[in-house]
């Protein structure tokens, strides 16, 4: 009985060592996915520059491995999204052997650079639910910085404006002003658009219509969706981040998009294109 009480002590033990070695290893891959997991935007800028290994050990000017092209080229490619997003890798390896070139290597500067955050966003607009997007970028206010917003985009106001641009669109005659603009009666009754009647470049201000409504009391703020950040900061490219909440190590702040700009029309056209301007 004994003998048999020993074996069973004996097997229990070495199931809980087992065990135990188990959960060790596991919290430890978990810690190495955190340290490895870009969780804050300041970090992203400070493993982009090489001024952060991939385990979170901060690097200073003093420090040899500072900015080193070895570091970057290390880990740069780490901040890229490889599980979801689409990025050519061609143009990803050329992106960072293009940013980490000894002779004129490129850097983030946080309070300089052009980049901009795109925040998802949820209102009520005369109680019922609406979802728009801002547009946050950094000013200079006093000795520091605040963040903005720049432009919005709902649908809502959109909805309101449908300029009629072809050559059959209802105009107001020539000779108006030798009927002390009479015309404008007619113009306006029969006219749901009254932005048929400007000039042919006009554009909304759709930020003006957002803080008279907000100022009105007609909107009302909810909550944060999602947060995307969007970067001209590269000469030639423009690249996009968004964090990636999921375990393993590919995950945080990430590169989400990259996208090669020949010129200054092709960076215009992506400024467009995100500020929901085409």
């Amino acid at each position: 009985m004994r003998i048999i009480l020993f074996f069973l002590i004996t097997i229990l033990s070495i199931v809980e060592s087992v065990g135990q070695v188990r959960l060790t290893d596991e919290m430890k891959e978990t810690e190495e996915q955190l340290r490895a997991s870009t969780k804050q935007i300041n970090q992203f800028f400070r493993r982009f520059n090489g001024e952060e290994d991939q385990n979170g050990k901060r690097y200073y000017a003093t420090d040899k491995n500072y900015r080193t092209a070895s570091l970057r080229r290390k880990y740069v490619p780490v901040l890229f999204d490889t599980q979801t997003s689409q990025i050519d890798p061609n143009v990803a390896e050329d992106f960072v052997r293009f940013i980490t070139d000894k002779k004129s290597p490129k850097f983030l500067d946080f309070h300089k650079d052009d980049w901009f955050a795109e925040v998802s966003t949820t209102f009520t607009y005369k109680g019922k639910e609406i979802h728009g997007l801002l547009y946050m970028k950094l000013q200079q206010q006093g000795q520091g910085y605040e963040w903005i917003i720049e432009d919005v985009a709902f649908d809502q106001f959109q909805k309101w404006f449908d300029k009629d641009t072809t050559e059959t669109k209802k105009f107001m005659h020539p000779m108006s002003h030798e009927l002390d603009f009479m015309t404008l009666r007619k113009a306006f009754l029969e006219n749901n658009h009254a932005e048929q009647f400007t000039a042919r470049d006009y554009k909304p201000d759709f930020l003006t219509i957002f803080l008279y409504e907000m100022n009105q009391g007609n909107m009302k703020f909810v909550s944060v969706n999602n947060v995307r950040f969007h970067f001209f900061s590269i000469d030639g490219y423009y690249f996009s981040l968004y964090n990636f909440n999921r375990p393993g190590y590919n995950s945080g702040w990430l590169i989400s998009g990259l996208v090669p700009l020949a010129n200054e029309d092709q960076k215009q056209q992506m400024k467009d294109y995100i500020y929901d301007k085409n």
